[in-house]
């Protein structure tokens, strides 16, 4: 059972790590230039969240540079 003083702080926390911009580790640019539009996100809470998004991260491979090449 999970303790009910847990959940509110653990809530905090997701929404801590979704303003966070030093551990991120995808970045995605949506829109065309010159409007495009950056966001930064963490591949794990994409990948539990978005079912689409699990298909694409894991179908993807890291560049040599570390970047993950995702869909236009």
């Amino acid at each position: 059972m999970v303790d009910n003083k847990l959940l509110p702080k653990l809530s905090q926390n997701l929404l801590e790590i979704l303003d966070d911009e030093e551990y991120y580790d995808i970045v995605i640019e949506a829109g065309n230039d010159p409007y495009v539009k950056t966001f930064r996100a963490h591949m794990v809470i994409l990948n539990y969240r978005s079912p689409y998004l699990r298909r694409i991260l894991s179908t993807n491979k890291k560049k040599n540079d570390e970047t993950l090449i995702i869909l236009n």
